[in-house]
């Protein structure tokens, strides 16, 4: 590691601190502070920011627009891809239930809902683990790889004959789906700002939508096949999506690239300038890519917004995860009359209104480097929808509150993996902020597969009385969490840096993280 030389770092923080303390605003502008180059920012052992959290770097913004651009376009489209299918691999049990999928398998009761959970419980075990693996590994190996495991494991779901067969089908294929949510989103915070991150997680997370959409027109494209081999019915979906899932895979191992350094596709100058802007938003750091650290993995868990963003995530999934699974019972029961092919089909408006609002949201995020408040008005249209379904019997209007809730749920896998990677400093901390966000999150979606009960049919007052409640939850926390962010920044502004980091090491400074007095919550 280069050394740092912090005599003539201390001469130039202080003349723009004792200059203007309070200034917080592009030090470019500063004749008293060396402004680096995109190169020197990039190169380890040097801070791109002061010890104020000053950028010590200028970006030219065309640059910068060129550079973005050709980054959606290489490192996006990919994992959008995966998710997709890993997203239909999870839900399309969904759209077997309607086809013979219990009957063939003689579930009764709550069996269902028991191969349901079990592919949680596996999830939420491995959710923190895989997203430190992805970090040792590198994700643009350990994506494809999870990515093949779980089109294997969609494969096998075709030649299950039980209960028990089913359920260990599944355990497997919640321990490889359990890090690709978390790991595409660290991924993608290697090469965005905070600013953009939302936006481009919300271009693959809108698969998630997408998915119910794709999955309900699949479903039923594949339905009205004679057979595949010799497999018929709900065994085709998991057979032929678990094809195309495993090539896609296979595929991705060539076109994932690691990281910046790595990418083949850039010049060494815009290596540079990738590496070197999203460090000049690390307050203290002097690598971008640091080495797994426990003080700083510590940091990312326990946030106070990581741990209530991964609560608001909580209660988002259980409606999120609800839809997945029970979407097409739901449809059944407003169209009871209806063919299986109809039913899967009037699956379909609902997701892609949803998938709208998915990526509406972060690209406003995206434009206002605003997260939270998104929260606050996502909510009341979950509230709204299943208000609706509670005091409405009209066929109409029960549909019509899908497209609301769906318009209000599928934003904060976006918001939220967004918003706890912003309000931390170091990858470490952000690969594990986003893991335990993640994990809360699928705690969510276990509660979500006991959310829709057999003897709660055909209206599910118990299923949209708990969704209504975790709605109006989540806007009274989002709501307190904003106010505390504000609060506590207020009271940082009051700190004097040099008092509170005098006699600390680099290495002590690198381990504050979000505990840095001049790092501020971005909510």
């Amino acid at each position: 590691m280069a050394a740092v030389d912090h005599n003539a770092e201390e001469k130039q923080v202080d003349a723009a601190h004792h200059s203007d303390k309070s200034d917080t605003g592009d030090i470019s502008h500063r004749e008293d502070i060396h402004e680096e180059t995109t190169h020197e920012a990039a190169e380890r052992g040097r801070a791109a920011t002061d010890r104020y959290g000053h950028s010590l770097v200028h970006f030219d913004p065309v640059a910068e627009a060129k550079l973005r651009w050709k980054i959606d376009l290489y490192v996006v489209p990919t994992v959008a891809l995966l998710y997709l299918f890993c997203f239909i691999d999870r839900a399309n049990i969904g759209n077997a239930k309607i086809s013979g999928f219990e009957t063939d398998l003689n579930l009764e009761g709550y069996d269902y809902n028991k191969v349901l959970s079990i592919f949680y419980i596996s999830y939420i075990i491995f959710e923190i683990p895989s997203n430190m693996a992805c970090k040792w590994i590198g994700p643009g190996w350990f994506i494809p790889a999870i990515s093949l495991g779980f089109g294997i494991s969609s494969l096998g779901t075709a030649f299950v004959h039980n209960i028990h067969s089913a359920c260990g089908v599944r355990f497997i294929l919640g321990v490889f789906e359990a890090g690709m949510m978390p790991g595409i989103a660290y991924y993608l915070s290697r090469w965005y700002r905070r600013s953009e991150l939302a936006f481009r997680l919300s271009l693959y997370i809108v698969m998630a939508p997408l998915a119910g959409a794709f999955g309900g027109l699949l479903a039923s494209g594949i339905l009205k096949l004679p057979n595949f081999g010799g497999l018929h019915t709900w065994r085709m979906i998991f057979a032929i999506e678990g094809i195309i899932t495993c090539g896609l895979s296979i595929l991705a191992f060539f076109t994932l690239t690691d990281r910046p350094a790595t990418a083949k596709w850039l010049t060494q100058e815009e290596k540079d300038l990738a590496i070197a802007r999203v460090k000049a938003e690390r307050v203290g750091t002097t690598v971008v890519l640091d080495k797994l650290d426990k003080p700083k993995f510590l940091r990312g868990i326990f946030s106070p917004v990581t741990i209530i963003t991964a609560f608001i995530f909580l209660l988002n999934n259980i409606t999120v995860q609800g839809l997945a699974f029970f979407a097409p019972t739901i449809v059944k029961t407003i169209y009871p009359n209806n063919s299986v092919i109809s039913q899967q089909l009037h699956t379909v408006p609902p997701y892609v209104v949803g998938g709208f609002f998915t990526v509406l949201f972060p690209f406003l995020s995206w434009k206002t480097d605003r997260r939270n408040i998104f929260f606050i008005i996502s909510a009341p249209l979950m509230m709204i929808g299943y208000i609706m379904f509670l005091a409405s019997k009209d066929q109409m209007a029960r549909y019509g509150a899908t497209f609301l809730i769906a318009s209000g749920a599928f934003a904060f896998g976006a918001l939220c993996n967004a918003q706890v990677s912003a309000n931390v400093v170091s990858d470490t901390a952000r690969s594990s902020a986003i893991g335990t966000n993640v994990m809360f999150g699928n705690i969510g979606g276990l509660i979500s597969t006991w959310s829709f009960l057999p003897f709660d049919s055909p209206d599910y007052h118990i299923g949209n009385g708990l969704n209504l409640a975790t709605a109006s939850t989540t806007l009274l926390l989002s709501i307190c969490l904003l106010f505390w962010m504000k609060m506590n920044n207020n009271q940082r502004e009051k700190k004097d840096i040099d008092t509170e980091l005098a006699g600390l090491s680099e290495k002590q400074v690198q381990d504050l993280d979000w505990r840095h007095p001049a790092f501020r919550w971005k909510p």
